[in-house]
């Protein structure tokens, strides 16, 4: 299993579309966590519905896996409206944008994923899009090109982005909706799981959804790929009541410890402790060390490993915290600890200020 192939990556697994397209909820009342997102936007759909007109455009941030296209197909749902999906990469001329957009119907729902990779030609059209409901047109080229403008329906635009940073000020404005998916807690984890065990007709009591949830990275799209790993370990060894020793068995097997660590993960601190001794040590450096890409480890290990305290990331390169040293039974040298900086946070699921402000620094 490849690094970008691992149970507990963010991303979607193109293999297990149908059955997560099976699990997600339909109406805001069966979304669960994000309480504060779904009260805001319950508010927007339900006056767009009294006033009789399409809703405003929404932009949903935050980070992979937390239900932002879930949300837009619960949007459509809500507004019975057809939905239109498209991503970002898709689009990168405006010709293509202008071709989805001339095919809209009223009241239509367009959800672009990843809406900040799309191209700046066709970002500027969808400016006018979004505020006037109206593309212009350009036919032929240099001096003779001349623009037709073309009239839309009114349409709903839903943008999701792992990145809202990367988006330019003039499209974040134009949404008359805005909510950022934080990571789920245990406790919600666990709802969904139950939600998913009943869909899928599964017994597990409450410590094995305990133990699902709390190796699921605050993740729901990774505890229901764990859900179905348990599923199927659980009907090969014969066991119909899965518990936390069942569940954490299961897992065991597939590598993800009690922390939600993967293979990569784990080499990843052990390379840092053992080879580097806590480091500092450069991406490149580190990435040799455990036979991978540094964009691979930069971008699918140190994300979750900073934010567990695990990690950290100083102007002069990577170094693990006591945290670390300790979530792989080793202790820390006393040269060691007296040589880390004194604000680096020390404990799995900190999340500190010098952790934020370190992610920027360059490094070798």
């Amino acid at each position: 299993m490849s690094a970008t192939d691992s149970l507990v990556a963010p991303g979607p697994d193109p293999d297990d579309k149908a059955i997560e397209a099976a699990l997600r909820p339909k109406n805001l009342d069966d979304f669960v966590g994000q309480k504060r997102v779904r009260e805001q936007l319950s508010l927007v759909l339900e006056a767009s519905r009294l006033r009789g007109r399409s809703a405003d455009h929404v932009l949903l941030s935050g980070p992979p896996g937390l239900g932002k296209t879930t949300l837009s197909m619960i949007i459509a749902a809500e507004m019975n409206a057809p939905l239109r999906i498209s991503s970002g990469p898709a689009i990168q001329h405006a010709g293509d944008l202008a071709a989805i957009l001339s095919s809209l119907t009223e009241g239509e729902v367009l959800f672009l994923d990843e809406i900040h990779r799309m191209s700046r030609p066709a970002e500027e059209m969808l400016y006018m899009a979004m505020e006037d409901f109206r593309v212009d047109i350009i036919v032929g080229k240099g001096a003779g090109a001349t623009a037709i403008p073309l009239e839309l329906p009114p349409f709903t635009l839903v943008g999701a982005t792992t990145r809202a940073g990367l988006l330019p000020g003039p499209l974040r404005d134009r949404f008359g909706f805005t909510g950022h998916l934080e990571f789920y807690s245990t406790d919600e984890l666990e709802l969904v799981l139950r939600r998913s065990a009943m869909l899928m007709d599964m017994k597990v009591n409450s410590a094995g959804f305990a133990e699902v949830a709390g190796r699921s990275r605050g993740t729901p799209r990774i505890a229901n790929r764990l859900l179905r790993r348990v599923r199927d370990w659980a009907l090969v060894h014969g066991i119909e009541q899965i518990d936390a020793r069942s569940a954490g068995a299961a897992l065991d097997m597939y590598e993800v410890d009690a922390l939600g660590l993967d293979r990569l993960d784990r080499a990843v601190l052990t390379a840092l402790i053992t080879k580097f001794n806590g480091g500092p040590v450069g991406l490149s450096t580190l990435a040799i060390a455990v036979g991978e890409e540094p964009e691979t480890v930069e971008t699918v290990a140190e994300p979750y490993l900073v934010r567990e305290g695990l990690l950290g990331r100083t102007p002069r390169g990577r170094i693990a915290t006591r945290a670390a040293w300790e979530h792989l039974g080793l202790q820390m040298p006393e040269n060691v600890a007296a040589a880390m900086p004194q604000n680096m946070f020390s404990g799995p699921g900190t999340n500190t200020s010098s952790a934020a402000a370190d992610e920027s620094a360059p490094e070798t």
